[in-house]
């Protein structure tokens, strides 16, 4: 019987982990995932476009500007890149990576400790800055 209460725990416990987000915290590290979009991890919410880096690399820059980043820097390379700026009085880094042809990640980190509502209002501007011609 306890077996049996166990199991339907469990089954329950991933039926609910699939359905909403989902956040585990593990020794002094957060993971969080939601809507199987978007991965929070240790401070940065980190999504994935089906975009070349050239164009997400565009797109993060356009996003910086249409939010009015003061002290933006850049560094390229040729499969990553990194932009730190600060934007409303709260540092931002945003990581650029190259995953395969036409699939890039992009994580972004608000603040010292990350901010995801911070930063998720900036992943929904690089992808809305994606979509423009």
């Amino acid at each position: 019987m306890k077996r049996l209460l166990g199991l339907a725990v469990s089954v329950s416990t991933l039926l609910l982990m699939t359905a909403c987000d989902t956040a585990l915290i593990v020794g002094n590290k957060t993971i969080g995932i939601r809507s199987g979009e978007f991965i929070y991890t240790d401070g940065f919410l980190r999504a994935t476009y089906t975009s070349s880096l050239d164009s997400v690399w565009n797109a993060c820059e356009k996003t910086l500007a249409d939010l009015k980043a003061t002290e933006v820097t850049r560094l390229r390379k040729i499969a990553t890149g990194e932009f730190t700026a600060v934007v409303q009085d709260e540092k931002v880094l945003i990581s650029v990576e190259y995953v395969e042809k036409n699939l890039t990640a992009v994580s972004v980190r608000t603040g010292t400790a990350g901010n995801n509502l911070a930063s998720q209002l900036i992943q929904d501007r690089i992808a809305g800055n994606l979509k423009k011609p």
